[in-house]
């Protein structure tokens, strides 16, 4: 039996990669060929991403911040034209909005599954309104037969946020295949991991060419290439572009996360199986049940904390796990609890009342390949020692 009272002696760090030989390996290979920048190993991450995705068009870039923001500006977004996205998200979903030039909507989220709800996005379409990001919460596909037939019946772009969901399916189409455009991330705490990173899907070939091109300062085509040993090659810079390009020192960790996918996110899924079973009894709200004909790319494990069911508070909670030694995260605070958003929109959080709860209810547990059978063990036995009132003990990090 898990003693629920005993804390941990290391710290389990949320979102901690599963690093092997393989990457280590790759990058050092990296290093000693002095091809440090964009190069070849980009452009082999890139090849084995399309053939993951099982697409034609995809452009690597340095974050997936880089890639909503570049698919915004190849959509044709422009000032005054108004972008709907989801309430409960990171702040870059709306700040690659905000650098585009475009305006901000929120819609707020279905309480069960906490994405988008797309009879929220209809409510909020304009005369003004150009394109919908639909995000992936968690890993969890959006109702994309419903967002993109809103999207058909008027005339609107869709940018896929797949930051959580390289593996996601929606009824057997991958997630960043619906839309114009799909957005990925290779952040330190994602499925894939490059360190920073993201990636740009694009059903047309010219829009991935415009980001390429957008990417690498506006430079022209392939001017990576222009210190390889075919000879100097001269660029011309036919863009105002942007510094977003990736290295080949990420792609090169890239390359083996990637060959991993699926073998990684079977780890997560079984930890998702433990959590389920762990937490059901529980005064807590655990993540719904997988629809039928999708597929959850296991990102993130959120329980929700109602002070009144648990009586503790979701901040206290966050507390006495760090106490516990065990990493936890929030995703997300709703966009409009920051006073940015709050003094430049005019948001108020009540506005979003899905969303507003959800946030300040949410707890991410981890749920990493890396993890151990014990690291397993000790997040659930001090989920309930904390539910059950229990404290760190002497030697706890409290």
């Amino acid at each position: 039996m898990t003693d629920n009272n005993k804390v941990r002696a290391g710290f389990l760090v949320y979102g901690a990669p599963a690093i092997e030989a393989p990457e280590i390996e790759e990058v050092v290979a990296c290093m000693e060929s002095g091809w440090l920048g964009t190069g070849p190993r980009v452009a082999q991450f890139e090849r084995d991403f399309a053939a993951y995705q099982g697409v034609s068009h995809v452009a690597a870039l340095n974050s997936c911040t880089a890639a909503l923001h570049l698919s915004m500006v190849a959509a044709g977004i422009r000032p005054g034209d108004e972008v709907i996205t989801t309430p409960l998200t990171f702040c870059a979903t709306v700040n690659a909005i905000i650098h585009a030039g475009g305006t901000p909507v929120l819609a707020d989220i279905d309480p069960v599954t906490m994405n988008i709800d797309p009879a929220e996005i209809e409510r909020k379409i304009t005369a003004k309104t150009k394109a919908v990001i639909p995000v992936h919460f968690a890993g969890r596909p959006c109702r994309m037969d419903a967002i993109m037939t809103i999207a058909k019946r008027h005339g609107l772009k869709v940018i896929e946020d797949c930051a959580h969901a390289i593996e996601t399916e929606y009824r057997g189409k991958k997630a960043g295949t619906f839309g114009d455009f799909g957005c990925f991330s290779f952040y330190v705490t994602k499925n894939v991991i490059t360190g920073e990173g993201g990636m740009v899907v694009a059903k047309r070939e010219e829009d991935i060419g415009r980001i390429k091109i957008l990417g690498l300062h506006g430079m022209s085509k392939d001017a990576w290439k222009r210190f390889g040993d075919e000879g100097f090659k001269h660029y011309y810079l036919v863009e105002c572009g942007y510094k977003y390009n990736m290295m080949d020192l990420q792609a090169a960790i890239g390359i083996h996360q990637l060959a991993r996918v699926e073998t990684n996110w079977a780890k997560r899924e079984l930890i998702w199986g433990r959590y389920d079973e762990a937490f059901g009894p529980l005064p807590v709200a655990i993540p719904a049940p997988v629809e039928q004909e999708t597929r959850h790319a296991r990102h993130l494990y959120t329980i929700l904390i109602d002070e009144e069911k648990t009586g503790i508070s979701r901040d206290r909670f966050l507390d006495l796990m760090t106490a516990r030694n065990i990493g936890v995260g929030v995703h997300y605070l709703s966009l409009p609890e920051h006073p940015y958003y709050q003094d430049t929109f005019g948001w108020r959080p009540e506005d979003y009342p899905h969303a507003m709860r959800v946030g300040r209810q949410t707890v991410s547990l981890p749920l990493s390949p890396k993890l151990t059978d014990q690291d397993v063990e000790d997040v659930i036995s001090s989920v309930k020692a904390v539910l059950a009132g229990g404290s760190a003990t002497e030697g706890g990090r409290a």
